[in-house]
């Protein structure tokens, strides 16, 4: 019956996600491929004023979801599915987020400025976050001096644009190339997540959210580790577990 269950949700929420998406796209709302410098992607962009983004980590007894059939089983309880979602910056092999992780208000984890090893610690990192409407990417010194108290926030690294520079450490000529994910927020305010379908440098990756998607600022959340669910381009990724997850939130009609 479990097995059952699960497979009326996503399948359901699925056929549901697609009417969404079809109609959102009319509105500018849209998921789509994209090609740019030899590389394709796919780019998925929202309207934080008309759209519900979430982030999802540990369901009510502390257990991190690890998957998007997990919190879409965990949505369907309250009538409502995953219109998109996307693995939201880094974690530890708990799947605990390594930076600031703030749900619904409550900060689940504190903002981390100092440096280290890794990506997330190729300073400047910074903040993904949201509410009211809004969104916004953030460098993480800049954030903690701003005061702010967002709904939503998720921190990772490097930045790949910071107020329309690329990160002063990518490198035009580099040889490491993976699959990557990452946000940004257009000059009009909508937020543009986009993973690589091949595998790409930082530096082009970075080229991509300033002169392709027009973001001032942009955010890695990972690589090789870079999964999504677009039901509107049949894509759910399953093949490794979760700890932040950025989603769009739809309520089934009627």
């Amino acid at each position: 019956m479990t097995l059952l269950f699960r497979f009326i949700a996503v399948l359901l929420a699925t056929l549901f996600s697609q009417t969404i998406a079809a109609r959102a796209d009319g509105d500018g709302d849209a998921c789509r491929r994209l090609g740019f410098r030899d590389a394709r992607f796919v780019v998925c962009s929202f309207d934080p004023a008309r759209s519900d983004l979430r982030l999802f980590h540990s369901d009510g007894q502390g257990s991190a979801y690890g998957s998007f059939d997990a919190v879409t089983r965990a949505l369907w309880r309250d009538h409502a599915f995953l219109d998109f979602a996307m693995n939201g910056g880094m974690y530890h092999r708990d799947l605990s987020p390594v930076g600031l992780f703030v749900e619904n208000g409550v900060e689940r984890k504190p903002l981390v400025v100092s440096e280290g090893f890794g990506n997330f610690h190729l300073l400047p990192n910074g903040v993904f976050h949201f509410g009211d409407g809004k969104a916004a990417v953030t460098e993480a010194k800049a954030f903690a001096r701003s005061g702010a108290t967002p709904r939503f926030a998720t921190q990772s690294g490097p930045m790949l644009v910071i107020d329309g520079a690329l990160h002063p450490r990518f490198l035009p000529d580099s040889d490491s190339f993976k699959i990557r994910n990452g946000v940004g927020v257009g000059r009009d305010g909508r937020v543009h997540f986009v993973v690589s379908e091949d595998r790409v440098r930082f530096y082009d990756f970075a080229l991509l959210f300033r002169d392709e998607l027009g973001c001032a600022n942009a955010l890695y959340l990972d690589g090789t580790v870079s999964s999504a669910l677009i039901p509107v381009l049949g894509r759910h990724d399953r093949i490794f577990p979760m700890g932040p997850i950025i989603s769009v939130v739809s309520r089934v009609p009627g």
